[in-house]
This record gives C-alpha cells, structure tokens and sequence, in this order.
C-alpha cells in the first residue's frame, strides 16, 4: 500500500493563552493522498485553519503540540529540525494565504517577489510563463507594480504563481477566495485547480464555503472541537451527510434556498476545549443528541463508504431534510 502524502495521527495542539490553554485540536487525524483535492471544512474555531498551518509548522509561539503525530513527504513535522523543516518549505510545500496583499511584501515590486520564489534570478521569459500559467498576461506591467497596484483576483494569482513555482508536492490553501469579490472567486479557484492538476500536487482547501468545496474538491473533511468528523467523497457526504454537524452545516449554507426561505442557523456555539473532550463535542448543540452522548467519546468508524464520528449516523443519514422557514 502506497504511503499518504500527509499521516496525521491523533494529533492533540493547544494555545497558550496566559491564563489558560485552550485546545484547537483535541485528537485529529487525516490521511491524504497525492494527486488529490481535499476540503477541510467547519465553522471558525472548529480547528481547520490550525490543522492545515501544522502541516508546515507555521503556527504561532503560543501553539504547543501536546500530543499525536504529522508527517508530510516522510517527515515528522513535530520533530523536525530547522533545517529539514527549512527543505520541506522549500521543496514540497507551498501556501496560498486568505488575504494575498498581506502575503506579499508591500515593500517589493511583483518581478522580484515571484524572482525570488522560483530561486533567486530565472530569465525574464520564464517569469512571464509562470504568470501566464496563472492566467496573468500583462507580465510586464504586473512585474513592475507594487502589490498595492493590483486588484485583489490578481494578486492572488500572484500569491498562486509564486506557490507553485517549484512545483511543491502540497498545496495548502487557507480561505483562498474569502477576500475576493463574488465576481471573481470562481475564477480564481478554476485557476487553483488547473494548476494542481497540472503540477500532481495535492491541494487542502481551508474553508467554510460548502458550495465552492463540492464544485472544486474530491473529498471533505468535516471539522468540529478539533476533530474530523466526517470523511468522504464530495458526492457522498454533500448528498447524503451522516454526522449532524455537516447535516446542520449543510442546512445553514446560502445557495440553494428558495425565494422567501430564510436559511436555518445552527444553535449555540462551537465549544471552548482546555482539555481532552470525553463526550461528544457537538451534543449540546445537536437534534440526535442521546444520553450517551454526554459520556462516552465517539470514535471514528467506517460508515456507508466514508469515516464518521458520531454515535447516532444511522439515525442521521436515515431522516428526512430538515425543511428551511418560510420568510413571511
């Protein structure tokens, strides 16, 4: 059997807050592929953002790893020293930021930002070949702007460019269309996408937009108090969701509601964890709720062809859609 490209095993990290730690991942664990998309969703807070920053290690000072494992290419991310995590940056990761005009650096023209990420000093044709990769045919005038110059679907082609000039083997790509107009997010993403085809990278998209994930990715990973609680294929876990979570997620998302429907929102708020959770994390908050959820931890099992964690699926994926409220 073939290695994933990304092993994360029961991977345990909380922040340091001064007065308190707070758990951002409370027992994860995901395997990926190579030559796969992958969309980790949740609400804020669910964890997805600090799973996907810990592949590189590019969390903050206060993020400590208390417990579990993540290996990217055969690296033990946890356990590398600067300079193999220094090789692993530079050869088999690359990032696409949310906002891509904090990304770049205001100080330097575009020519020399995308120069230095594909080594230091390439041929002026070749710069311009990575820019029309990315779908930006006035190379010239881009080379010469300031980021600031730029619209924001353009300097986030910039940001793509510059990820992929050396053709790393994982794109992780954190709310790559949240600061873009509506207009333009789509086209942004095609571009993504066709450059990972192009490349054989994997792609992780972080997000919380449920329609762009089911256009853009193979599979989801559902987050929510720091744990995967749901993983499929797109089709199958969009079409026919076993955990309550991505249920009610599902519910709540704008797009497919009628005129005069109003979305129904999910109730309370995503839990505060400053430990291990030994019940499930979403019963206070869920319609399917039973008396063992308040005690007993549900674990990941297989379940109609995807990984679920939730010990009422089989009530879940068997009732009817919760119908949205008649604005009146």
């Amino acid at each position: 059997m073939t290695a994933p490209l990304v092993d994360i095993a029961d991977l345990v990290i909380g922040y340091d807050t001064g007065m308190r730690q707070v758990r951002a991942l409370d027992g994860a664990s995901l395997r990926i592929d190579e030559d796969e998309t992958l969309a980790i969703v949740g609400e804020s807070g669910s964890g997805k953002t600090t799973l996907g920053m810990a592949a590189g290690r590019l969390l903050p000072p206060e993020a400590k790893v208390i417990g579990g494992s993540i290996h990217v290419a055969g690296v033990d991310v946890t356990r590398a020293d600067d300079e193999a995590l220094r090789r692993l940056r530079h050869d088999k990761l690359g990032f696409v930021f949310q906002n891509p005009t904090t990304a770049l650096d205001p100080t330097l023209r575009i020519g020399r930002q995308v120069a230095l990420a594909m080594g230091g000093r390439p041929p002026p044709e070749a710069i311009a070949e990575l820019l029309s990769r990315a779908e930006l045919n006035e190379s010239e005038r881009i080379l010469r702007a300031f980021p600031h110059e730029l619209s924001g679907g353009m300097a986030q082609r910039v940001v793509i460019a510059m990820a992929i000039a050396r053709r790393p083997h994982l794109l992780i790509a954190d709310e790559p269309t949240a600061s873009l107009d509506a207009s333009i997010r789509e086209k942004v993403m095609s571009t993504l996408g066709r450059l990972r085809a192009e490349s054989g990278a994997s792609l992780v998209i972080l997000s919380h937009d449920l329609r762009m994930v089911a256009r853009h990715a193979d599979r989801v990973a559902v987050m929510y108090g720091g744990r995967i609680v749901e993983l499929g294929s797109v089709t199958r876990v969009m079409q026919a969701p076993a955990h309550p979570y991505t249920r009610a997620l599902l519910t709540a998302a704008a797009g497919n509601e009628r005129p005069g429907e109003r979305l129904c929102p999910i109730p309370g708020t995503p839990p505060i964890l400053e430990s291990r959770c030994e019940a499930c994390a979403y019963a206070d908050r869920c319609a399917f709720r039973e008396t063992r959820c308040d005690t007993e931890r549900p674990e990941a099992r297989p379940f109609l062809g995807r990984e679920v964690v939730c010990h009422r699926a089989e009530a879940v994926i068997g009732a009817p859609t919760q119908a949205r409220q008649e604005d009146r």
